[in-house]
């Protein structure tokens, strides 16, 4: 039996109250991991997010990219786990690295130099996510663009 992967959601955001409050809601995990080699290190970053997770009464665990794609395939069947990413690179990178991502949700993606609004505009996507993303739906992985539930899905 493999692992109780629900949920993969880009956000650049990470843990907020958005994905506490309605994603938790929707998918019901018991479990946020959030792989992000920046996350992993900063005690700051990681103390706001886990007061999100308590608030839901989930648990949450910090990984770097690298140690995510060596451990969450040994994780309980008993974890059902919403896995929150800050970029496309880093899911493509765990997609690469065997986690078997089977959808991923893009949420917000906030603009910088040389990117673009997508289908949503709160999504905004420049060359190398655009590549990400066709690396990514290669291997058989439905992406799509959806804020919040109830939104609207914008097949990528």
């Amino acid at each position: 039996m493999g692992i109780n992967l629900l949920w993969t959601r880009v956000d650049n955001r990470l843990v907020h109250g958005q994905v506490g409050c309605q994603w938790v809601g929707q998918v019901k995990p018991n479990l946020i991991v959030v792989a992000d080699d920046e996350a992993s290190e900063d005690k700051v970053q990681q103390s706001l997010m886990k007061m999100t997770a308590d608030m839901y009464s989930v648990g949450i665990r910090f990984f770097s990219l690298e140690k995510c794609a060596a451990v969450i395939n040994k994780a309980s069947p008993s974890q059902h786990i919403m896995l929150v990413v800050r970029n496309l690179q880093s899911a493509r990178y765990l997609v690469e690295n065997g986690v078997p991502i089977d959808k991923l949700n893009l949420g917000n993606m906030h603009f910088s130099e040389g990117k673009h609004v997508s289908k949503e505009p709160h999504v905004y996507l420049g060359e190398q996510d655009e590549a990400d993303i066709e690396a990514i739906k290669a291997r058989g992985i439905r992406v799509f663009i959806q804020i919040a539930p109830g939104d609207t899905q914008y097949d990528m």
